[in-house]
Protein backbone atom coordinates (compact mmCIF):
# COMPACT_ATOMS: atom_id res chain seq x y z
CA UNK A 1 0.00 0.00 0.00
CA UNK A 2 0.96 3.83 -0.43
CA UNK A 3 1.14 4.13 3.12
CA UNK A 4 0.46 1.56 6.23
CA UNK A 5 -0.50 3.72 8.80
CA UNK A 6 -2.68 6.84 9.83
CA UNK A 7 0.41 8.93 11.14
CA UNK A 8 0.44 12.57 11.03
CA UNK A 9 1.53 14.45 7.81
CA UNK A 10 5.05 15.34 9.27
CA UNK A 11 6.14 11.24 8.97
CA UNK A 12 8.00 10.44 5.25
CA UNK A 13 5.38 8.78 3.12
CA UNK A 14 6.22 5.41 1.79
CA UNK A 15 5.99 5.61 -2.27
CA UNK A 16 3.49 2.88 -3.94
CA UNK A 17 5.51 1.13 -6.22
CA UNK A 18 8.88 -1.47 -6.37
CA UNK A 19 12.08 0.58 -7.25
CA UNK A 20 14.43 -2.41 -7.20
CA UNK A 21 13.93 -2.49 -11.21
CA UNK A 22 17.03 -1.16 -13.27
CA UNK A 23 16.76 1.54 -15.52
CA UNK A 24 19.20 0.12 -17.76
CA UNK A 25 16.50 -2.49 -19.23
CA UNK A 26 15.21 0.39 -21.49
CA UNK A 27 17.11 3.50 -21.33
CA UNK A 28 20.72 4.23 -22.04
CA UNK A 29 22.58 5.51 -18.64
CA UNK A 30 26.06 5.22 -18.81
CA UNK A 31 27.94 8.48 -20.06
CA UNK A 32 30.55 7.69 -22.83
CA UNK A 33 34.46 7.88 -22.12
CA UNK A 34 34.74 9.38 -25.40
CA UNK A 35 36.01 12.82 -25.57
CA UNK A 36 35.39 15.33 -28.34
CA UNK A 37 34.41 19.11 -28.66
CA UNK A 38 30.83 20.29 -30.48
CA UNK A 39 33.05 22.80 -32.82
CA UNK A 40 31.19 25.84 -33.26
CA UNK A 41 29.12 25.61 -30.01
CA UNK A 42 31.53 24.83 -27.36
CA UNK A 43 35.00 25.53 -26.17
CA UNK A 44 37.45 22.74 -24.79
CA UNK A 45 36.66 23.86 -21.43
CA UNK A 46 32.96 23.08 -21.54
CA UNK A 47 33.11 20.29 -23.81
CA UNK A 48 35.13 18.39 -20.48
CA UNK A 49 32.68 20.14 -18.30
CA UNK A 50 29.91 18.31 -20.20
CA UNK A 51 31.34 15.12 -20.15
CA UNK A 52 31.39 15.21 -16.05
CA UNK A 53 27.39 15.97 -15.92
CA UNK A 54 25.59 13.11 -14.60
CA UNK A 55 22.71 11.60 -16.21
CA UNK A 56 19.74 12.25 -15.03
CA UNK A 57 17.49 8.66 -13.89
CA UNK A 58 13.90 9.90 -14.20
CA UNK A 59 12.07 7.89 -11.20
CA UNK A 60 9.40 7.83 -8.90
CA UNK A 61 8.92 11.50 -6.95
CA UNK A 62 9.29 11.37 -3.33
CA UNK A 63 7.86 13.37 -0.53
CA UNK A 64 7.80 15.20 2.30
CA UNK A 65 4.71 14.84 3.43
CA UNK A 66 1.36 13.07 3.04
CA UNK A 67 -0.61 16.08 1.97
CA UNK A 68 2.31 16.96 -0.87
CA UNK A 69 1.48 12.92 -2.00
CA UNK A 70 -1.91 13.53 -1.94
CA UNK A 71 -1.51 16.62 -3.70
CA UNK A 72 0.67 14.84 -6.49
CA UNK A 73 -1.92 11.88 -6.29
CA UNK A 74 -5.07 14.09 -7.39
CA UNK A 75 -3.52 16.08 -9.82
CA UNK A 76 -2.27 12.99 -11.84
CA UNK A 77 -5.92 11.50 -11.38
CA UNK A 78 -7.16 14.85 -12.66
CA UNK A 79 -4.81 15.09 -15.45
CA UNK A 80 -5.75 11.14 -16.25
CA UNK A 81 -9.81 12.55 -16.63
CA UNK A 82 -9.01 15.05 -19.13
CA UNK A 83 -6.94 12.47 -21.44
CA UNK A 84 -9.96 10.16 -21.40
CA UNK A 85 -11.78 13.44 -22.17
CA UNK A 86 -9.38 14.56 -24.72
CA UNK A 87 -9.86 10.27 -26.35
CA UNK A 88 -13.40 10.86 -26.32
CA UNK A 89 -13.56 7.80 -23.65
CA UNK A 90 -15.83 9.32 -21.60
CA UNK A 91 -19.90 8.62 -21.94
CA UNK A 92 -22.48 10.70 -19.81
CA UNK A 93 -22.19 10.01 -16.71
CA UNK A 94 -20.49 6.31 -16.92
CA UNK A 95 -16.67 6.01 -16.15
CA UNK A 96 -14.83 6.59 -12.95
CA UNK A 97 -11.30 6.26 -11.39
CA UNK A 98 -10.06 6.08 -7.84
CA UNK A 99 -6.69 6.15 -5.78
CA UNK A 100 -6.39 5.02 -2.13
CA UNK A 101 -5.48 7.34 0.03
CA UNK A 102 -1.63 7.32 1.12
CA UNK A 103 -2.71 8.01 4.54
CA UNK A 104 -5.59 6.61 5.33
CA UNK A 105 -5.53 3.59 3.35
CA UNK A 106 -9.06 2.57 3.98
CA UNK A 107 -10.61 5.87 2.18
CA UNK A 108 -10.18 7.04 -1.69
CA UNK A 109 -10.78 9.64 -3.79
CA UNK A 110 -13.25 9.42 -6.75
CA UNK A 111 -14.56 11.66 -8.84
CA UNK A 112 -18.03 13.38 -8.52
CA UNK A 113 -21.35 11.84 -10.43
CA UNK A 114 -22.23 13.83 -13.62
CA UNK A 115 -19.11 16.11 -13.62
CA UNK A 116 -17.75 16.13 -17.45
CA UNK A 117 -14.37 14.39 -17.62
CA UNK A 118 -12.78 17.56 -19.58
CA UNK A 119 -13.26 20.20 -16.68
CA UNK A 120 -12.22 18.04 -13.58
CA UNK A 121 -9.85 19.46 -11.42
CA UNK A 122 -7.94 17.79 -8.80
CA UNK A 123 -9.70 20.07 -6.11
CA UNK A 124 -13.43 18.80 -7.15
CA UNK A 125 -12.18 14.92 -6.05
CA UNK A 126 -14.29 13.34 -3.40
CA UNK A 127 -12.89 11.51 -0.53
CA UNK A 128 -14.86 8.47 0.49
CA UNK A 129 -15.10 5.29 3.13
CA UNK A 130 -15.19 1.85 2.16
CA UNK A 131 -19.09 1.78 3.41
CA UNK A 132 -19.55 4.35 0.65
CA UNK A 133 -19.92 7.62 3.33
CA UNK A 134 -18.50 10.90 1.75
CA UNK A 135 -15.53 11.76 4.11
CA UNK A 136 -14.43 14.98 2.04
CA UNK A 137 -16.31 17.29 -0.76
CA UNK A 138 -19.87 18.18 -0.98
CA UNK A 139 -20.92 16.62 -4.43
CA UNK A 140 -22.47 13.49 -4.66
CA UNK A 141 -20.92 9.90 -6.31
CA UNK A 142 -21.70 7.22 -8.68
CA UNK A 143 -22.93 4.54 -6.63
CA UNK A 144 -21.14 1.88 -9.52
CA UNK A 145 -17.86 3.74 -8.73
CA UNK A 146 -18.27 3.06 -5.00
CA UNK A 147 -19.54 -0.24 -5.34
CA UNK A 148 -16.71 -1.41 -8.27
CA UNK A 149 -14.06 0.72 -6.65
CA UNK A 150 -14.64 -0.23 -2.78
CA UNK A 151 -15.00 -3.62 -3.47
CA UNK A 152 -10.95 -3.38 -5.20
CA UNK A 153 -9.76 -1.13 -2.72
CA UNK A 154 -10.96 -3.75 0.30
CA UNK A 155 -9.88 -6.73 -1.39
CA UNK A 156 -6.65 -6.12 -3.24
CA UNK A 157 -3.84 -4.17 -1.04
CA UNK A 158 -1.61 -3.47 -3.63
CA UNK A 159 -4.29 -1.57 -5.93
CA UNK A 160 -3.53 2.33 -5.48
CA UNK A 161 -5.36 3.46 -8.50
CA UNK A 162 -8.49 1.84 -10.89
CA UNK A 163 -9.81 3.11 -13.94
CA UNK A 164 -13.28 1.97 -15.96
CA UNK A 165 -14.77 3.83 -18.63
CA UNK A 166 -17.20 3.12 -21.10
CA UNK A 167 -14.88 3.67 -24.12
CA UNK A 168 -15.82 2.28 -27.44
CA UNK A 169 -13.33 -0.60 -28.45
CA UNK A 170 -12.79 -1.91 -25.44
CA UNK A 171 -16.99 -2.32 -24.53
CA UNK A 172 -17.09 -3.46 -28.09
CA UNK A 173 -14.00 -5.92 -28.06
CA UNK A 174 -15.77 -7.20 -23.92
CA UNK A 175 -19.07 -8.85 -26.40
CA UNK A 176 -16.33 -11.42 -27.71
CA UNK A 177 -15.88 -12.83 -24.13
CA UNK A 178 -12.64 -13.51 -24.13
CA UNK A 179 -9.27 -11.95 -23.47
CA UNK A 180 -6.68 -10.21 -25.65
CA UNK A 181 -3.87 -11.96 -27.89
CA UNK A 182 -0.68 -11.63 -28.33
CA UNK A 183 -0.66 -10.21 -31.79
CA UNK A 184 1.94 -7.19 -30.64
CA UNK A 185 4.56 -6.24 -28.69
CA UNK A 186 2.34 -3.77 -26.98
CA UNK A 187 -0.45 -6.52 -26.27
CA UNK A 188 2.22 -8.45 -24.81
CA UNK A 189 2.20 -5.99 -22.22
CA UNK A 190 -1.35 -7.59 -20.83
CA UNK A 191 -0.16 -11.48 -21.67
CA UNK A 192 -1.32 -13.43 -18.43
CA UNK A 193 -2.09 -10.19 -16.72
CA UNK A 194 -5.74 -10.39 -17.54
CA UNK A 195 -8.77 -11.88 -17.03
CA UNK A 196 -12.54 -11.61 -18.26
CA UNK A 197 -15.85 -11.54 -16.49
CA UNK A 198 -18.41 -12.95 -17.95
CA UNK A 199 -21.46 -12.39 -16.21
CA UNK A 200 -22.59 -9.10 -16.91
CA UNK A 201 -25.89 -8.36 -14.41
CA UNK A 202 -26.11 -5.43 -15.26
CA UNK A 203 -25.06 -1.64 -13.51
CA UNK A 204 -23.29 -2.48 -10.59
CA UNK A 205 -25.49 -1.44 -7.89
CA UNK A 206 -25.11 -4.55 -5.35
CA UNK A 207 -22.19 -5.53 -3.21
CA UNK A 208 -22.04 -9.36 -4.16
CA UNK A 209 -21.62 -7.35 -8.12
CA UNK A 210 -18.68 -6.11 -6.96
CA UNK A 211 -17.23 -8.71 -4.65
CA UNK A 212 -18.01 -10.84 -8.30
CA UNK A 213 -15.93 -8.23 -10.11
CA UNK A 214 -13.02 -8.81 -7.83
CA UNK A 215 -13.15 -12.58 -7.91
CA UNK A 216 -12.67 -12.41 -11.78
CA UNK A 217 -10.10 -10.03 -11.03
CA UNK A 218 -7.69 -12.58 -9.10
CA UNK A 219 -5.38 -11.81 -6.46
CA UNK A 220 -2.57 -10.51 -9.24
CA UNK A 221 -4.03 -9.32 -11.87
CA UNK A 222 -4.15 -5.58 -13.29
CA UNK A 223 -6.71 -5.86 -15.46
CA UNK A 224 -10.08 -6.85 -16.16
CA UNK A 225 -12.48 -7.22 -19.44
CA UNK A 226 -15.86 -6.93 -17.96
CA UNK A 227 -18.14 -9.13 -20.69
CA UNK A 228 -20.84 -6.64 -22.62
CA UNK A 229 -19.66 -3.58 -20.00
CA UNK A 230 -16.00 -2.52 -20.87
CA UNK A 231 -12.52 -2.30 -19.39
CA UNK A 232 -11.29 -1.86 -15.95
CA UNK A 233 -7.83 -1.53 -15.06
CA UNK A 234 -5.26 -1.51 -11.80
CA UNK A 235 -2.18 -0.27 -10.61
CA UNK A 236 0.74 0.65 -8.26
CA UNK A 237 0.34 4.12 -8.96
CA UNK A 238 -1.94 6.71 -10.68
CA UNK A 239 -0.28 6.58 -13.76
CA UNK A 240 0.77 2.97 -14.00
CA UNK A 241 -3.32 2.57 -13.69
CA UNK A 242 -4.49 5.20 -16.23
CA UNK A 243 -1.70 4.29 -18.56
CA UNK A 244 -2.83 0.37 -18.49
CA UNK A 245 -6.35 1.62 -19.53
CA UNK A 246 -5.13 3.64 -22.39
CA UNK A 247 -3.02 1.19 -23.73
CA UNK A 248 -5.45 -1.23 -23.41
CA UNK A 249 -8.17 0.28 -25.02
CA UNK A 250 -5.76 0.66 -28.38
CA UNK A 251 -5.05 -2.72 -27.96
CA UNK A 252 -8.36 -3.81 -28.00
CA UNK A 253 -8.76 -1.35 -31.14
CA UNK A 254 -5.92 -2.96 -32.90
CA UNK A 255 -7.21 -6.60 -32.63
CA UNK A 256 -10.74 -5.53 -33.58
CA UNK A 257 -8.69 -4.27 -36.82
CA UNK A 258 -7.17 -7.41 -37.24
CA UNK A 259 -9.62 -9.81 -37.15
CA UNK A 260 -11.62 -7.60 -39.73
CA UNK A 261 -9.36 -7.96 -41.97
CA UNK A 262 -8.61 -11.91 -42.13
CA UNK A 263 -11.96 -13.90 -43.18
CA UNK A 264 -11.60 -16.15 -40.63
CA UNK A 265 -11.30 -13.66 -37.92
CA UNK A 266 -8.78 -14.48 -35.33
CA UNK A 267 -8.18 -17.43 -36.24
CA UNK A 268 -6.06 -16.21 -39.20
CA UNK A 269 -3.79 -14.13 -36.63
CA UNK A 270 -0.08 -14.70 -36.06
CA UNK A 271 0.46 -14.69 -32.57
CA UNK A 272 3.42 -14.14 -30.69
CA UNK A 273 5.51 -17.51 -29.20
CA UNK A 274 4.31 -17.55 -25.08
CA UNK A 275 7.10 -17.52 -23.78
CA UNK A 276 8.36 -14.71 -26.06
CA UNK A 277 5.38 -13.13 -24.80
CA UNK A 278 5.93 -13.22 -21.21
CA UNK A 279 9.44 -12.22 -21.59
CA UNK A 280 8.09 -8.92 -23.17
CA UNK A 281 5.74 -8.35 -20.83
CA UNK A 282 8.92 -8.65 -17.99
CA UNK A 283 10.53 -5.80 -19.92
CA UNK A 284 7.07 -3.70 -20.41
CA UNK A 285 4.04 -4.96 -18.45
CA UNK A 286 5.58 -4.33 -14.96
CA UNK A 287 4.67 -1.46 -12.65
CA UNK A 288 7.61 0.37 -13.33
CA UNK A 289 7.19 0.21 -17.43
CA UNK A 290 3.40 1.31 -16.63
CA UNK A 291 4.39 4.42 -14.78
CA UNK A 292 7.11 5.84 -17.07
CA UNK A 293 4.72 5.53 -20.10
CA UNK A 294 2.13 7.39 -18.63
CA UNK A 295 4.78 10.66 -18.16
CA UNK A 296 4.64 12.08 -21.93
CA UNK A 297 1.08 12.05 -21.53
CA UNK A 298 0.84 13.56 -18.34
CA UNK A 299 3.51 16.35 -19.99
CA UNK A 300 1.20 17.04 -22.71
CA UNK A 301 -2.01 17.60 -21.07
CA UNK A 302 -0.66 19.18 -18.03
CA UNK A 303 0.53 22.01 -21.16
CA UNK A 304 -2.52 21.84 -22.74
CA UNK A 305 -4.95 22.07 -19.95
CA UNK A 306 -2.80 23.29 -16.91
CA UNK A 307 -5.98 24.10 -15.22
CA UNK A 308 -6.60 20.40 -13.79
CA UNK A 309 -4.00 20.58 -11.58
CA UNK A 310 -5.69 23.56 -9.62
Amino acid sequence: MSAEATTPSTEQPKVPIEQNRSPDRYAIILRSKRQIVLTGSETEEEAREAEKQPVHIQGLPKFMSFHEQRTHMKQKLAAGFRLMALYRYDEGVAGHMTFRDPEYPDLFWVNSLAQYFGHIKASDLVLVDHQGKIVRGNTVVNKAAFMIHGAIHGARDDVICAVHTHSIYGRTFSTFGRELLPISQDSCAFHGAHSVYPDFGGVVYTPEEGQNLVKALGPTNKALILQNHGLLTTGKTVDEAIWWFLAMERCCESQILAESAHPNGWKDLKLIDDQVARGVYQNIGDAQAGYMQFQPLYQMITKMQPDCLE
